[in-house]
């Protein structure tokens, strides 16, 4: 097999795994599904490898490559591929959002209605109604990070001085599309309650979905816990935990509707590998104590 055709089985299952239904374009029916994913996806002289449908309405393309391909240098090509299916296909009002990139190994993504978008590796392709609920919405979560500190500005009350200065650099790292931060505080100073402050403002005013919350033990998780119970919101004055659900994980499911999840790194390993059941007494033990 060539490593283009196991790429694209490999893709195939990947998407099928996802919820969505695959078809050549001479067999298409996007009323079959709501999420319909159309191989070789005609663009006048060119073509896409795969144009996705959700609910009838194309919402984005997937370009494959066979692995090894560095992906990080083909986001260019899905963005001719967008281009190319705004034009060809009539009546479309706006460029198809969406764009992935994948060798069935390693998936790359992309938002294009961010602010300074840029390719960014997804573990696989979302699915279709996660692509349905984000094209409900006007604007992305880094859109809203970008104006979060303008419009929202942080309340002062009740915090510490390295809080705020925690906080509001934070949030300025956020507006300038760097989603990777590290927040340095001594012991002692608040960093758990820093936390939920940033994290409600995240919730309520950027539009997080969720947050997942790691700590290294079981202890950890149950204070964490207590003290979302007990953070009284600055802006509406009721506490965290009547407003949003937050879950301390104690088995291997997460409950849809939880905002916030707590739970131990081991937990979280247990589960990404798959496994339904975990011994919690494996949480009762830091990760940085053993040898």
């Amino acid at each position: 097999m060539r490593p283009e055709e196991r790429a694209r089985r490999n893709i195939d299952q990947l998407l099928e795994l996802s919820g969505w239904e695959i078809q050549d374009y001479k067999e298409l029916n996007l009323t079959s599904s709501l999420g319909v994913a159309i191989r070789e996806f005609p663009l006048g002289k060119d073509h896409a490898d795969y144009a996705l449908f959700v609910d009838k309405k194309l919402v984005g393309v997937i370009e494959a490559k066979s692995e090894g391909t560095t992906l990080s240098g083909v986001a260019e090509q899905s963005q001719t591929y967008l281009t190319g299916i705004s034009k060809s296909l009539q009546g479309l009002q706006s460029l198809p959002p969406f764009a992935y990139e994948s060798t069935g190994v390693e998936t790359f993504f992309r938002d294009l209605r961010d602010p300074d978008t840029r390719s960014r590796r997804v573990f696989a392709f979302h699915k279709p109604e996660t692509l349905y609920e984000w094209m409900s919405t006007q604007e992305t979560v880094r859109t809203n990070l970008k104006k979060m500190n303008l419009e929202h500005p942080l309340i002062l009350e009740h915090l510490r001085d390295c809080q705020i200065g925690a906080i509001k650099n934070l949030e300025k790292s956020f507006a300038k599309s760097r989603p990777r931060s590290l927040i340095q505080m001594a012991t002692g100073s608040g960093k758990t309650f820093t936390a939920v402050s940033s994290i409600y403002r995240l919730i309520k005013f950027a539009g997080a979905r969720r947050v997942l919350f790691l700590v290294d033990r079981s202890n950890l998780g149950r204070q964490t816990f207590k003290e979302f119970q007990q953070y009284v919101t600055p802006d509406d004055g009721r506490k965290f935990t009547e407003l949003y659900n937050v879950q301390h994980l104690t088995s291997n499911s997460i409950d849809p509707v939880s905002k916030v999840v707590i739970t131990t790194i081991q937990r979280l390993y247990s589960m990404l590998s798959g496994e339904e059941e975990f011994n919690e007494e494996a949480e009762e033990i830091s990760l940085f104590n053993r040898e």
